[in-house]
């Protein structure tokens, strides 16, 4: 076998952060049924170990690891460990995230920094440990989970859309740099998919009161898939290298809509973002 190149999936080595759950877990449990060892990174590491044994059970090979995004050298050190163990990197799910829903009127100033931190200089973390174990290999892939909110402008989540838009940015311009060195970079752009960042996350919030049944209601309006359908169409576009991934594909029609008549697009978002403030009895700000 040859040992200096990307292996797709079989006998991989992946790195799967915020994988306790929701989109990571789908991640990872599919990248282990398709015979890659996973490591299983989150701050959640109970969790994260009963999805490891899990895996193992059912014959993959899986571990869990402590992990928390916003700490450099704690990541840092996980992919050493990583590497030293399984003797490569062939692929990096910068994953981990969280949500804050609401209006920006009612944030304060520690919200903004903690989902920045999360869900932006977590990714950075990741790319500053991981990139450079690549660029020494010669080979890898980084896919970074960003969000249909990192292609289109979202009311009600505000901050969550700066990071997503941010990290949909970090991924398509380190793809351009990577290229030259053989390492592939993807952006992860999912529509609605259900998970617990619909309610933050686990260590997300939501700041805004608003009718609970209602949101729900809202949401299930969008037709979420599941993490393990979100996973199986993710591994079949990552191993395809494709650099923006939107997944379900019918999110792509909003995003082309917003590219040719943005204007338009903005107009019928706030009408939409308005009315259903008025459905969630949202306080007027």
């Amino acid at each position: 076998m040859d040992t200096n190149q990307l292996r797709i999936y079989k006998d991989a080595v992946a790195v799967v952060t915020g994988s306790a759950s929701g989109i990571g877990r789908g991640l990872a449990e599919a990248l282990a049924q398709r015979g890659a060892e996973v490591v299983l990174a989150d701050l959640q590491s109970d969790l994260a170990e009963q999805v490891a044994t899990g895996i193992r059970s059912r014959g993959g090979k899986a571990r869990a690891a402590l992990l928390d995004v916003t700490d450099f050298h704690a990541f840092d050190r996980l992919i050493q460990e990583t590497v030293a163990t399984s003797g490569r990197l062939d692929f990096l799910f910068n994953n981990a995230g969280i949500g804050i829903l609401g209006q920006a009127s009612d944030y304060r100033i520690e919200d903004w920094y903690k989902i920045l931190d999360v869900n932006l200089r977590g990714v950075i973390n990741g790319v500053q440990a991981g990139y450079q174990v690549m660029l020494r290999q010669g080979f890898g892939h980084i896919i970074n989970t960003a969000s249909i909110a990192g292609l289109l402008p979202v009311g009600g989540l505000v901050s969550y859309a700066a990071t997503k838009h941010a990290v949909v940015g970090l991924s398509t311009s380190l793809r351009i740099e990577a290229a030259a060195a053989g390492i592939r970079v993807s952006v992860l752009c999912p529509g609605a998919v259900e998970t617990p960042i619909a309610e933050g996350g686990r260590f997300g919030k939501i700041i805004t009161p608003m009718d609970a049944k209602v949101r729900r209601r809202l949401w299930e309006k969008q037709k979420p898939i599941s993490p393990e359908q979100l996973a199986r169409a993710a591994l079949h576009a990552i191993a395809r290298n494709r650099a923006i991934i939107v997944i379900p594909w019918r999110w792509n029609i909003g995003w082309w809509f917003y590219r040719l008549l943005p204007s338009l697009f903005l107009n019928v978002a706030k009408r939409m973002y308005l009315a259903n403030r008025k459905l969630l009895h949202v306080p007027s700000t």
